[in-house]
């Protein structure tokens, strides 16, 4: 029989191992870059089981200038993991850095270079710089204990790392960046674990690492399908929501919510929530307590300010609202659509007739296809609005024939299969021009058009 003595320090050595094992947290997914400002850069990681979480950072290739961020013992959601942020303050304008991640004094490495770029302060100073994002919606990520039966829906993850090695400056989500199962909308660690799950797809990793990211959500990353502002898990995607990206801000001060707003070049972008306010698609406008309603009263009247703001400012000729329905077409089918709005769809297009507001253009997402439109909305300006869709989940087989109508649709830019689209912005001052193009999964081009400052006065 093992003596006492060797059988208590037998037990103490086991004891010490295990604490040693568990002490050690480990990467989940991350890095992503989120906003991106002159002087600030927010960096996303998540974790799990990690005591201390430490980003240092410096200007690329000058040691000198290193500075450390620590993220001790950080908090854990219900699905066991810790999301966290990074804010990195008082950088130098247009600027490389370069950055590291460790955990619990392990440095992480990664197959793909941690750089940012700090945003040019070319205000008052020098032309528009040139610039080019991303932009797309619906990305179902395959998940079989929870998929439903059949055919898997998702169309794989090949196009991520097309999306990543395009050279883009940033990349804007245009919601159901992930899609929430019956089995994950039904209470609050299903959708925390949904959110985990999703951002965790190695394909997705280098993407994240490449370029800024900024998002705003539809339905399937808000709650059930179409669902309205009755869904009764709604605080609980919001706040998950937040944790998972990176914006600068989120709705206002006592009217919650993911819209908000970002500035690049010559551009400003209105990220709106087209679902925290909702009205149901199917209410009839006669019965709405006031306007039926995507957006409620106080985010439109933002949406308007902020426009207006934009417009006075002088900087930013161009102006994307970025909503998760499709705006110009009068086609809902099976999908949904600002006609269903009708009346909040003519106070918004004539606000910005009446203001004069200029450069207009929509992205949207949502019906599974892709395809760009337009509207002429004044005796000169058109409204052009892109719809992309889908980066990963089934496409709209039906699409083709019930669009087939559309009056609004662009000729030949219609796409019934997964994609992703480029939009950028070139050219002199006074005389930008917006580059749209749609790619395949593989970053082949499938058409482009172009787009004159001139035709959105």
């Amino acid at each position: 029989m093992m003596p006492l003595r060797l059988l208590l320090r037998f037990a103490l050595l086991s004891l010490a191992f295990t604490s040693a094992v568990q002490a050690a947290g480990t990467l989940v997914s991350g890095p992503m870059l989120g906003y991106q400002s002159h002087r600030e850069v927010l960096i996303w990681v998540e974790t799990q089981g990690a005591k201390s979480v430490v980003l240092e950072y410096q200007l690329k290739g000058q040691p000198e200038t290193a500075q450390r961020l620590t993220k001790n013992r950080p908090r854990v959601t219900p699905a066991g993991v810790q999301p966290m942020k990074f804010v990195l303050p008082l950088l130098a304008p247009a600027s490389n850095y370069e950055y590291s991640v460790s955990i619990d004094g392990v440095k992480q490495t990664f197959p793909y270079p941690l750089v940012f770029h700090t945003r040019t302060q070319w205000e008052y100073r020098t032309p528009p710089p040139d610039f080019k994002f991303i932009f797309g919606s619906c990305a179902y990520l395959n998940d079989p204990p929870y998929d439903r039966p059949g055919k898997p829906y998702g169309q794989g993850t090949e196009i991520f790392g097309a999306m990543a090695r395009s050279g883009a400056d940033f990349m804007i989500w245009g919601g159901d960046n992930w899609y929430l199962r019956e089995a994950d909308f039904s209470s609050e660690s299903g959708i925390w674990s949904r959110y985990s799950h999703d951002r965790a797809t190695p394909d997705l990793q280098p993407l994240y690492a490449a370029m800024p990211h900024y998002a705003t959500w539809d339905d399937h990353d808000y709650g059930s399908n179409d669902a309205n502002k009755s869904f009764e898990f709604k605080d609980v995607t919001l706040a998950a929501f937040k944790a998972y990206w990176g914006n600068a801000t989120w709705g206002e001060a006592d009217n919650p919510g993911v819209y908000g707003k970002f500035f690049w070049g010559d551009a400003a972008f209105f990220l709106m929530d087209n679902r925290w306010y909702r009205d149901d698609d199917h209410l009839e406008p006669s019965a709405a307590t006031g306007m039926k309603t995507q957006y409620g009263a106080r985010q439109r009247d933002w949406l308007k300010q902020s426009l207006l703001a934009a417009q006075t400012l002088g900087h930013f000729k161009w102006k994307f609202i970025v909503t998760g329905g499709q705006v110009i077409t009068d086609f809902g089918g099976w999908s949904e659509t600002f006609a269903y709005y009708p009346e909040e769809r003519a106070d918004l297009i004539k606000f910005i007739v009446e203001h004069k507001i200029t450069g207009v253009v929509i992205l949207s997402g949502d019906v599974h296809f892709t395809e760009l439109a337009r509207k002429k909305i004044s005796g000169s300006q058109w409204l052009y609005e892109l719809t992309s869709s889908p980066f990963s989940a089934g496409p709209s087989t039906g699409a083709k024939k019930e669009r087939a109508a559309d009056p609004h649709r662009v000729e030949g830019t219609q796409v019934v299969d997964v994609n992703y689209c480029t939009l950028g912005l070139s050219g002199a001052k006074d005389a930008r021009v917006l580059t749209i193009a749609c790619h395949d999964r593989t970053g082949a081009t499938l058409w482009e058009r172009t787009i004159a400052e001139s035709e959105l006065k």
